[in-house]
């Protein structure tokens, strides 16, 4: 592949998108650190609500969100708070923590979206620079030039797939995640309500 300074108006797009391809790898690394073992814990959960409902001391020492969101929950229980205020404060906290976990799967759901759309750019755009240049060189015109400008211009919507997809497979194995994650705090709210109603 010839470097980028000759690639004509191709070039600055496949920089975009090696931008963009850094970018979206960076964050999937870093959220997959960051999600790793966000549902574990349901067990020691149930059993410091089944210890509270039994009038035992109950304690959570673990760190994912449904475990923040299940201290607070027991330290509202335990302070004698209403269903209301129960309720509100561990949705709102719920909310926090779901927001959390959702963080960068916009940006990588926009880096699916728009990867593809540069690469028809750069192709649209090196198709017009080999149109131009057969037009320029006239009678003199051989295949050569066009096919030159054609392979430049597809080099584009290729590398815009090949950042698209790792982006979008990235989005979609963080939601499933982020979904598991959001689920479990749902299940300490659902037993919370239901310890404050009895």
């Amino acid at each position: 592949m010839p470097p980028l300074s000759e690639m004509g108006s191709a070039g600055p797009v496949l920089l975009v998108l090696a931008a963009l391809s850094l970018l979206s790898l960076a964050v999937i690394a870093a959220r997959l650190l960051a999600l790793t073992g966000i549902a574990k814990g349901g067990a020691e959960r149930d059993e410091a609500f089944a210890a509270y409902e039994g009038g035992e001391a109950a304690s959570i020492a673990g760190e994912a969100p449904a475990d923040r969101v299940a201290r607070r929950a027991l330290e509202m229980l335990g302070a004698g708070a209403g269903d209301a205020a129960l309720d509100a404060e561990l949705t709102g906290l719920g909310n926090t923590e779901a927001a959390a976990m959702g963080k960068g799967l916009r940006l990588l759901e926009l880096v699916g979206l728009i990867a593809p759309l540069l690469g028809l750019l750069g192709t649209v755009l090196g198709m017009i620079q080999s149109f131009r240049s057969l037009e320029l060189a006239a009678g003199s015109a051989n295949a050569s030039i066009l096919a030159g400008g054609i392979w430049q211009a597809l080099l584009t919507t290729a590398a815009g797939l090949v950042v698209a997809i790792p982006a979008l497979i990235g989005a979609t194995l963080l939601a499933s995640r982020v979904e598991a994650g959001t689920l479990a705090i749902e299940r300490v709210i659902t037993r919370a309500r239901a310890l404050a109603s009895r």
